[in-house]
């Protein structure tokens, strides 16, 4: 809310409605209240300042009904409230106009701008309505802030017009001053203000005249004369003292007024001020066209009419603000010539005695000034050496350098020009292009790098082309962005010329190193830059450093990494073609990147897991680049061992698209029978698997691969994959033959990763104690090898053994670890998964809002990472939520939604469920016929699964349809042949998830009897599956003969 108490009480809505508050006495306890806004204010005070000397009978709950009043048309009971002895109104001060205009007032004394301070004088006083407090001005409690507001008033109309007559408004300023001098005869300061702009303005009798004027009411009126200052004013007047003159303005800045706005720098701009109000020296550094000079002009213009070098002293560069611009020295130029150009911008005489050397400091010591020394990289020297004698010699010195280094001296401060991030590069884009944003621009903007001169430079091709083909055409960047704004530095006017600029400032060493750094995609480590860039008397490490110095590479603090942008990269990449090192630099990085897959392989599997998935996910792009390469060059070794020693790295990441590609593009070049060809031949066909698609690996495969670990950690991953799909015969074949052989061969995570697996097969027969078995012993083995992976699956399998159990209590905690080591891996489709699995538990205790949250939360991280497996189960988990909560409608779209992707996808485990719940849906609704069918679906696919439990289930819900049919006793069998089935396997239905059965076995009751109910439910149990099924005679329905 804001309120208004300069003029009528007056209250307004956050969005400026006006909010109106009836009855005198409710608004006068808000103006008491407003009067101490933030303060308490005591009861007795108020009951005082309502009624004053004749309050109610019982006062206080007279206040209390006014308080409600108020707080009724405030609209918010928490902006009054109660706090002892009294109340207190909750507004921040600026939320009050009397509060914004003593801040503004504030503000305006502080600034030595002198437009700024006349802008915020008038903001201050377009606040003021009226009178303050106009309806309450005499009341006692009001008159002494209406007092002190209304002085407050008087000083800002007195400060504004002396801003005015200081900005050389004097003509105007001397008629406006007229009436307000008429209402304030005797203000002495109001009067001085008001002679300096008649005299100013050619009216020196109507200056001496009011000058009389005062005279005169002062004797009359007070018995005193005017003070000293204002008859020294009278007796200039009378001199015609030229100092009462207007000062002619003089430039103090060369700084050039900016031809278009500045984009996406508002920040930059007041650090880039906060440094400078701090350190003497600040350098700006960043690669050529990242908009240094821009960035310094434009926070340099802060300065230029005064303005704060210390948060606590105002002070204008009484010296000036100046720019001098050092490109066109050259390269070899001498100190002496950067302190001419200098001298030069100050308008400093070369011919008067003296060195220019030694004059220069004793001027830039007069007066504080800031110098703005722009594109000094090529006399960085030069500029360090001069810098740091001139800022010894003259302390009111402030210098503001940029270049593509910084200056190394004392007492510097730097700030690395960024960049333009996306937005911001996007704005000036479409900015300077008069076109709109769209999904064509942003790729454009990032491969540009978010260099604001390359998108200068690509805008200006906006007249000619499509944002799309200008995107399509920016691998030949250097012939497309060829021409720019003729008005720019010839440095600037194209891509090549501003990358040439920096190239040409180079010594040899460095151009080597930093063309080779060009093959590396997103960068690389300093191993990799010393393996790819070496050779014979290069020191490497040292000319990365002097590189990175000069804003070429950019050094990331994550590894630490060095990389080029997109447009030096590219500039590069053609010299290295120019040098004829191209092959030979891009096969040295293929070895360097196969070398360090083979290095952190079987670091995926042990302790250092975590960190060996780190570095192949900052490699991922190196990775893609190197795999490239050895196809392209027919380096079928290299390619294999690339594919081979990543492909356990992307089933971790879940990343099976991206495998799917590299396998093939590396078998498509490699010779026939090679066992390395044979275990990229197994993986395809597993990641297939993975994705969806059933494609069997020939057998001949696994026999070609020689070293008998990899044959069988292959034979394992083809029967990890195959797990799910319908015929689960296959996968535990191959997983048992692989056990076989990890055990005699000693391999631990061999056999921990097949005891996994034979943990889930258990479950989907219903074996709980092979489950818990294997899993206790994966588990063990996972731990001891230091598989942070294996030990997650090990361990979700016990959690899933407690669920079954209904130990849910365990199985919450279970999936809490699982959930920990998934987030500490990153491995994010199985953080969806985990937590999909405890939303099945809160639901399974009865907790639907945190169980829905669970679900919610992994539905929207499996969608993030298209992870439709993921997706499903969370999907699945939130139609069960909503079916059990009554949401019938929800429940069924929901799992209608998923239904023939779980037939193509999962086979017939998945698809049990699903018809299960759809058929307590329709059994739910009524509808016995279509509960029937969808149970009898259910169930023949539950029997096909084979899992005694999925086939109790199908009962279950057969039961259900039955019983809503009329056939009690049939229903009643089959629910004494589920809990037979499930007490077999040592599952008996925990009691979370007894909701449906206790249901069904209360309508079989009410419609049986409970004697019947006890005898069928006793012979169901006994009686063959096929029996219990089969359909019983209907009462007055005809059967078939025989």
């Amino acid at each position: 809310m804001r309120f208004g108490v300069l003029g009528p009480l007056a209250v307004w809505t956050p969005d400026g409605r006006p909010v109106r508050v009836p009855e005198v006495k409710v608004r006068a306890l808000l103006a008491g209240l407003l009067i101490q806004a933030g303060r308490t204010v005591s009861a007795d005070r108020l009951i005082e300042d309502l009624w004053g000397d004749r309050p109610p009978a019982d006062a206080a709950a007279a206040l209390r009904v006014k308080v409600s009043q108020l707080r009724r048309v405030l609209g918010d009971r928490e902006l009054v409230a109660y706090r002892a002895p009294g109340y207190v109104l909750r507004a921040e001060p600026e939320s009050v106009d009397a509060g914004l205009f003593e801040s503004l007032l504030l503000r305006a004394r502080r600034t030595g701008d002198l437009d700024a301070r006349a802008a915020l004088l008038r903001e201050a006083l377009g606040l003021w309505r009226g009178g303050a407090y106009a309806e309450f001005a005499d009341e006692p409690f009001a008159r002494a802030v209406v007092a002190r507001l209304d002085e407050q008033r008087l000083v800002a109309l007195e400060e504004l017009a002396e801003t005015r007559l200081a900005l050389g408004e004097h003509g105007p300023l001397a008629a406006e001053l007229a009436d307000l001098v008429a209402d304030h005869p005797l203000r002495e300061r109001l009067r001085a203000v008001q002679m300096r702009a008649l005299y100013r303005a050619g009216r020196q009798g109507e200056a001496l005249a009011g000058y009389g004027d005062l005279r005169r009411r002062l004797a009359d009126e007070l018995g005193l004369d005017p003070g000293p200052e204002l008859a020294a004013l009278h007796q200039a007047i009378l001199e015609q003292d030229p100092a009462l003159e207007a000062p002619a303005a003089r430039p103090r800045t060369n700084l050039p007024a900016p031809l278009t706005a500045l984009v996406g720098r508002d920040e930059a701009v007041a650090e880039v001020r906060a440094l400078l109000r701090a350190n003497r020296l600040v350098t700006l550094t960043g690669p050529g066209g990242v908009g240094k000079t821009r960035l310094a002009l434009a926070a340099a213009s802060g300065w230029t009419a005064g303005a704060e070098v210390t948060p606590d002293a105002a002070q204008r560069f009484e010296g000036g603000v100046w720019l001098v611009e050092l490109a066109s020295l050259g390269a070899g130029a001498q100190v002496v010539e950067v302190a001419e150009a200098i001298a030069a911008v100050l308008g400093l005489r070369d011919d008067a005695a003296g060195c220019i050397m030694d004059r220069l400091p004793g001027v830039l010591a007069a007066r504080p000034t800031l110098l703005v020394l722009d594109n000094c990289e090529h006399v960085v020297e030069q500029v360090a050496t001069l810098a740091a004698r001139l800022l010894r010699a003259a302390p009111g010195l402030r210098v503001l350098a940029t270049g593509q280094e910084s200056l190394r001296i004392e007492g510097e401060a730097l700030w690395s020009v960024p960049p333009l991030g996306l937005e911001a590069a996007m704005e000036l884009f479409t900015v300077r292009a008069g076109i709109e944003p769209d999904g064509d621009v942003a790729e454009i903007c990032e491969r540009l790098d978010g260099i604001p001169l390359a998108l200068e430079l690509a805008a200006t091709r906006m007249r000619a082309l499509t944002p799309r083909q200008l995107a399509d055409r920016l691998d030949d960047r250097f012939r497309l962005l060829a021409s720019g704004l003729r008005g720019a530095p010839a440095r600037q006017r194209t891509l090549r010329a501003m990358i040439d600029w920096s190239w040409e400032l180079l010594t040899e060493p460095e151009r080597v190193v930093l063309r080779r750094l060009a093959v590396h995609a997103d960068g690389c480590t300093l191993e990799a830059a010393e393996h790819v860039c070496a050779e014979p008397g290069l020191d490497v490490l040292g000319l990365l450093a002097r590189l990175v110095d000069r804003s070429l590479v950019v050094r990331t603090t994550a590894g630490p990494r060095y990389r080029l942008l997109e447009s030096v990269a590219a500039y590069c990449q053609e010299r290295l073609r120019e040098a004829g090192e191209l092959d030979d630099v891009r096969l040295r990085h293929v070895h360097h990147y196969a070398a360090l897959t083979a290095q952190l392989e079987p670091a995926l599997r042990g302790p250092g897991q975590r960190d060996a998935l780190a570095r192949l996910d900052a490699e991922a792009a190196n990775l893609r680049t190197a795999l490239e390469t050895a196809v392209r060059m027919n380096a079928a070794d290299q390619a294999l061992a690339l594919v081979n020693n990543l492909a356990w790295y992307w089933v971790l990441r879940g990343r099976l698209g991206e495998a799917r590609r590299a396998l093939e593009s590396a078998l498509s070049m490699a010779p026939p029978g090679d066992p390395a060809t044979a275990r990229a031949g197994v993986w395809l066909a597993g990641f297939e698997m993975l994705a969806g698609r059933l494609v069997r690996p020939d057998s001949t495969l696994f026999e070609a691969i020689e070293d008998p670990w990899a044959r069988a950690r292959a034979r394992w991953f083809a029967g990890f994959a195959l797990f799910g799909y319908e015929d689960l015969s296959a996968s535990h074949e191959l997983v048992t033959t692989a056990l076989a052989e990890f055990r005699r061969l000693g391999d631990d995570w061999g056999t921990a990763a097949a005891l996994t697996l034979m943990g889930r097969y258990a479950a989907m027969r219903g074996d709980l104690t092979a489950l818990r078995d294997s899993a206790e012993r994966a588990q063990g083995l996972f731990r001891g090898i230091g598989d942070r992976w294996g030990e997650l699956r090990a361990t979700e399998n016990l959690g899933t053994l407690a669920e079954i159990t209904g130990d849910y209590g365990r199985a919450a905690a279970l999936r809490l670890e699982v959930l920990a080591m998934a987030e500490e891996l990153g491995l994010w489709s199985s953080v969806s998964e985990a937590l999909s699995r405890l939303g099945r538990i809160a639901m399974l205790t009865g907790d639907h809002v945190r169980a829905d949250d669970y679900h919610e939360r992994a539905r929207s991280l499996a969608v993030a990472q298209s992870n439709r497996p993921a997706e499903e189960f969370a999907e699945l988990g939130l139609a069960l939520s909503a079916r059990r909560q009554g949401r019938l409608d929800e429940a069924e779209r929901r799992l209608r939604a998923w239904l023939g992707w779980v037939e193509d996808v999962s086979g017939d485990p998945g698809a049990a469920l699903i018809l299960a719940e759809l058929g307590f849906v329709a059994e739910q609704r009524g509808d016995a016929a279509g509960a029937l069918d969808l149970h009898r679906q259910g169930l023949a696919v539950a029997r096909k699964v084979g899992d005694p439990r999925a086939v109790a289930l199908a009962l279950e819900g057969l039961s259900g349809a039955l019983a809503l049919d009329g056939r009690p006793e049939q229903a009643g069998r089959l629910l004494g042949k589920a809990a037979a089935l499930r007490e077999s396997v040592g599952a008996p239905l925990p009691e979370g998830e007894r909701g449906d059965v206790e249901r069904i076995t209360a309508a079989v009751r009410r419609a049986a009897g409970a004697d019947a109910l006890a005898a069928a439910m006793s012979a169901g149990a006994t009686l063959p599956l096929e029996t219990v099924i089969s359909p019983e005679p209907q009462p007055g329905r005809r059967q078939p003969a025989g």
